[in-house]
């Protein structure tokens, strides 16, 4: 036989004293029941309240603005027993449960008190219950059997052993019920009170300390004598136990319970829609102003009826200093079907119109191209198959950069694109933020500065938010942890003079120094897209930026809708609004500080350039907001080849007549002309030919081959047509370009009309009275224009 080892007898030996030890009845017993209750603790585990996709999402200062419901429609507002007031929590647990803190989930005293309450009256009086009892209820509900009632004591128990008092209170907290879809004491404080459970009073703490025990039966919006008894009931069992004092009891007792009808929180659901993601917090805070937001809501439901038939808007509203969204809307009503209110045009891709025009003269500032007066042309042009035109009537003609941009000008826009170039533009704007979508392989051309991209509003106010942060663009916070991130877009200069265009300020005074230090005011601009589709107003305020949106999501044209008429009358009224709401609380704007780079200079066009007094080469004087002493020369258009440059060179005799360079005694003088696709608009005085010296017969210049001028023929300058009396037609124009060379390009009040072929008549009909202005372009760059009347 095998012999076993020393150390294996005397293991054996001691289990066998334990065996008889753990087989005595008073150990064994109490043993047995801890494995069976940790058995069926396994078997049946306690199932705490996951994540049930139910959100509350709240403004800056906690007040909630939208809620999602989870799966059975209940919505609550998560908190902590230290965000609520004390006085709930004294009310509490002085009317349910004085010992919570003491026994171990179920007060024997109160299920003995109870039953002897329920038996001599005949009826239920007491329930007995604590508040552990109570959670285990709302987590594992069961009916008020024998059985449900131990499965509930079993439910109890568990609560007990995994989660401390302070976790099973907060519990209660979130989950009570309190009538209809409202669960946990903070939904109902601001749904039944419009404040937060930190905020309560006395009275409030009693009224809501009882509604879980009959929400329905209590509800103080529907009951309100059910609810003030139930209350005083409270608060006499607080002043009974001498937790509160009996004069604030008395004041408490005498408060009556008079409340509107519940307010469930709907504002800003645009908003709330983007935030709200799968791994979004029961919270989800942001940055909003629900008092400002409320406002502006009721504000553009006041303007529903302005607008045209399935017509929506959208508002915007930022601060620039910090770049939190202060207000966000996104349609109308989120409940106008018919005005597509469930579409948000705060992210929705539309066309910018013009509202990319003050990118474009910032980013030419800083390219020194321009200068605040620079020289631009208001003429018809063509750049292949591209004929921009005006949204307003005709041309101008000679006009600066800051009234070609106060105006919205298309043409001197996209003589200032192609100058800077489409590519480089859309890129400078992709890198600040501002990414402008364009058809699939397509590539930007100067289409993009009259809206011939896509862009949306909150990308639109993130640009704009250079003009108001010394030129570097901040991507908007919508909530509180987002961080402030800067991109440069233009020098603090450039940003500067943009924005005193925008506010009206354009020219500076005679004195460089003049009022270079001021508060600001509303810089602004509209846009318009193509057809009418989309109407736009984005301004830069002393302290806010704010966006408007104007038109029908599903991109139908409205006639008759354009930025000027439509976004900016809401624009302005957002604007007072947010300038009074600062004057009464106190806060003053800030002051504009002018960066150093920024100067006055006296300039003289044509050439751009500054000129000595008396020169006259200056043919017109003005002052302009220059960078870093800089005055770019005028800038000239590329495709136009017709006439000579600014300057030219001719030689005149001792007499002043103009002479060829070989006669005697001739001297080199250099001249100043204005730009040849000018010559329509200039008084006669300052075109080429009058500012020519007259030729001296004796030795006359050599002159380049002469170019027959343009003209319209079929109306004269100044005429007044009126149509026949007896027809009923409208009036109708045959029309004819001569001279000039190849193809012409007719334009009507600045709008592209009809092309032709050289010396083909067209015929054009003019249905409506008033002022016209007709140009043609033909293809060497000529220019002739005309302008009439059509009488009624």
């Amino acid at each position: 036989m095998p012999v076993i080892p020393p150390f294996l007898h005397v293991f054996h030996a001691r289990l066998a004293r334990l065996w008889s030890w753990l087989r005595r009845p008073w150990i064994a017993t109490p043993l047995l029941l801890v494995v069976l209750l940790w058995s069926a603790d396994r078997l049946f585990p306690l199932q705490l309240p996951g994540d049930d996709l139910a959100r509350v999402v709240l403004a800056e200062d906690g007040t909630p603005l939208w809620r999602f419901a989870d799966a059975e429609g209940v919505w609550r507002y998560p908190i902590t027993p230290e965000e609520v007031s004390p006085y709930y929590l004294e009310a509490l647990l002085t009317y349910e449960d004085r010992w919570f803190y003491q026994h171990p989930g179920v007060n024997p005293l109160a299920l003995l008190r109870a039953a002897w309450q329920n038996l001599s009256g005949g009826r239920v009086l007491s329930g007995g219950s604590t508040l552990s009892m109570q959670v285990a209820r709302l987590l594992d509900p069961h009916s008020r059997t024998f059985a449900g009632k131990l499965r509930q004591l079993w439910r109890t128990a568990q609560l007990e052993w995994h989660l401390s008092k302070t976790q099973i209170l907060t519990l209660y907290l979130n989950r009570a019920p309190f009538g209809g879809t409202l669960q946990g004491v903070a939904a109902a404080s601001w749904a039944y009170l419009g404040k937060p459970p930190s905020q309560l009073s006395r009275g409030e703490a009693a009224l809501l300390a009882v509604l879980p025990q009959a929400p329905s039966r209590l509800r103080p919006d529907r009951h309100p004598e059910r609810a003030q008894a139930a209350r005083d009931k409270v608060l006499k069992r607080v002043a009974e136990f001498e937790v509160w004092p009996k004069l604030a009891v008395r004041e408490a007792l005498e408060e009556p319970v008079l409340l509107a009808p519940r307010q469930e929180p709907r504002l800003a659901p645009l908003l709330a829609r983007r935030l709200n993601k799968a791994d979004s917090p029961p919270l989800i805070r942001t940055t909003l102003d629900a008092a400002l937001q409320r406002r502006l809501e009721d504000l553009l439901l006041g303007w529903r009826a302005r607008l045209p038939e399935h017509t929506s808007a959208a508002i915007l509203v930022v601060e620039h200093e910090s770049m939190a969204v202060r207000a966000y809307l996104g349609s109308v009503d989120i409940g106008d079907q018919r005005r597509f209110g469930h579409v948000d045009m705060v992210s929705a891709q539309r066309s910018p119109g013009s509202t990319l025009k003050p990118f474009l003269y910032g980013m030419a500032l800083d390219a020194g191209l321009i200068h605040s007066e620079s020289l631009l042309q208001d003429v018809p042009r063509r750049y292949g198959d591209y004929r921009p035109g005006n949204f307003s009537s005709g041309f101008t003609g000679a006009v600066s950069a800051s009234e070609a941009l106060a105006t919205s000008l298309n043409l001197p826009a996209v003589q200032l694109l192609e100058a800077y170039g489409p590519k480089r533009f859309a890129g400078e704007l992709r890198g600040a933020g501002v990414p402008l979508a364009l058809p699939p392989l397509a590539e930007p051309n100067l289409a993009l500065i009259l809206g011939g991209a896509g862009s949306r509003l909150d990308e639109l106010v993130t640009g704009y938010s250079a003009f108001a942060r010394a030129g570097k663009t901040a991507r908007l916070r919508f909530q509180p942890e987002d961080g402030l991130s800067e991109r440069r877009l233009l020098s603090p200069g450039a940003a500067w003079i943009v924005r005193r265009i925008l506010s009206g300020q354009a020219r500076p005074d005679r004195d460089p120094r003049a009022q270079l230090v001021q508060r600001p005011v509303l810089a602004w601009k509209t846009g318009t897209s193509y057809g009418f589709r989309d109407a736009w107003a984005i301004g830069v305020g002393p302290r806010y930026l704010i966006g408007i949106w104007i038109g029908r999501p599903d991109g139908t044209p409205v006639p008759g809708q354009f930025g000027l008429a439509s976004a900016a009358p809401l624009l302005l009224q957002v604007h007072d609004l947010l300038v009074n709401r600062d004057s009464q609380r106190g806060i003053a704007a800030p002051v504009d500080v002018v960066p150093q780079s920024i100067g006055v200079a006296a300039i003289c066009w044509p050439l751009g350039q500054p000129l000595l007094k008396g020169d006259p080469n200056c043919r017109c004087q003005r002052f302009a907001w220059t960078l870093d002493g800089t005055t770019p020369p005028t800038l000239q258009a590329e495709d136009q080849p017709l006439g000579l440059g600014l300057l030219q060179k001719v030689w005149l005799n001792p007499k002043g007549l103009r002479v060829d360079a070989s006669c005697p005694a001739a001297t080199p003088h250099e001249l100043a002309f204005w730009p040849a696709p000018l010559e329509p608009w200039l008084p006669r005085r300052e075109r080429r030919a009058a500012r020519l010296p007259a030729l001296d017969p004796s030795c006359p210049a050599q002159l380049p081959p002469a170019v027959a001028p343009l003209s319209i023929v079929g109306v004269r300058e100044g005429d007044s047509l009126r149509r026949p009396a007896a027809s009923a037609e409208p009036l109708r124009l045959k029309l004819t370009a001569l001279g000039g060379g190849g193809h012409r390009w007719w334009f009507l009040n600045g709008a592209p009309l009809a092309d032709s072929a050289a010396e083909t008549a067209i015929n054009q009909p003019l249905e409506r009275s008033g002022r016209y202005q007709l140009s043609v372009l033909d293809e060497s760059g000529q220019t002739a224009r005309i302008e009439f009347n059509v009488l009624d």
